[in-house]
């Protein structure tokens, strides 16, 4: 038999470290894990099973198969609700991430209260939806609201804004803009930050004007940025929920949010009242895994193609 030498020791004793820590490592995750299990896996598993069934929370389930989803793709407010929820999409995704690029460029510079210039724009992001629906009725609102009244002294008529069923939709792109803008600034300015200054100087020595450096310097090196930009504001549209809840009256009566006439009415105002409202609970969860699914392969195709326009380096 052959003998264990004195250079076999330390390497047994660090595995055995290695182990201790591993267990020490799991002792402290395990109340993540167990919250995860149950309320986060365990809830998709329940909701994927909801799905397939005839559930109104006040009986047991019932096995359906596909019945949920063949009357979801036969449901002409689906549709509906899908198409606002792509067009909300269109026009705040860019809006947002191009006006919030061009914030973040303005405040990078050096300026005189520039942190008070960057407050100011952060400060919507921390208000509640209530408090942003107060300040939109008293422009908006179509009896006493300021841009009523504006119009009015202009000569023009006067709209009625959040209940036109052809201004809703842009109305509530435009105040989320507003809202969430300072959160994308700051992620813009985190990425704008990192630019190295010597290659912005290389640039102004050959020439180089704002423009061009915004364009061949700036975009290139904050693409990876960019990239995440658009992820978490494509996410966060499909997902939107509060800010339509609150401003088309949902607060007062869950049956009238994602008016007028359903112009507003977005995949999660939809999931909401059918399962919440309506208690079909089955046919709400077939809701959910069909934007779950959307949303995988919108992300799917954003990174396959961020290999075109990304720059890691």
């Amino acid at each position: 038999m052959s003998k264990r030498t004195g250079g076999d020791l330390p390497a047994i004793k660090r595995k055995k470290r290695l182990d201790s820590d591993g267990k020490w490592g799991l002792l402290m995750v395990t109340p993540y894990l167990v919250h995860f299990i149950v309320f986060v896996l365990g809830s998709l598993l329940a909701s994927l099973y909801f799905s397939f069934s005839d559930y109104d929370i006040l009986n047991p389930p019932k096995w359906t198969g596909l019945d949920n989803y063949a009357k979801l793709f036969n449901e002409s407010v689906f549709w509906k609700a899908l198409w606002n929820t792509v067009y909300f999409t269109i026009l705040f995704v860019p809006l947002q991430t191009i006006l919030a690029l061009i914030l973040a460029v303005a405040l990078n510079q050096k300026l005189r209260a520039l942190k008070l210039f960057r407050l100011a724009h952060f400060l919507p992001v921390i208000s509640s939806w209530t408090v942003i629906m107060y300040v939109s009725d008293a422009i908006f609102n179509p009896r006493f609201g300021f841009a009523n009244a504006f119009l009015i002294k202009l000569g023009l008529d006067p709209q009625k804004w959040l209940q036109d069923a052809h201004l809703v939709i842009p109305l509530l792109v435009m105040i989320a803009v507003w809202k969430g803008i300072g959160y994308i600034m700051v992620i813009f300015l985190a990425g704008l930050q990192n630019v190295p200054s010597d290659v912005y100087e290389a640039a102004e020595i050959d020439g180089a004007g704002t423009l061009r450096k915004f364009r061949h310097i700036t975009v290139p090196l904050i693409s990876g940025t960019t990239f995440l930009v658009l992820i978490l504001s494509t996410i966060s549209t499909f997902q939107a929920f509060e800010q339509i809840y609150v401003m088309t009256g949902g607060a007062m009566d869950a049956s009238s949010a994602g008016g007028p006439n359903k112009a507003s009415l977005v995949l999660m105002i939809y999931l909401y009242q059918e399962g919440f409202s309506f208690l079909r609970m089955g046919y709400a969860s077939a809701i959910a895994w069909v934007l779950f699914v959307i949303l995988f392969l919108l992300t799917v195709v954003q990174v396959v193609l961020q290999k075109k326009w990304v720059h890691y380096e």
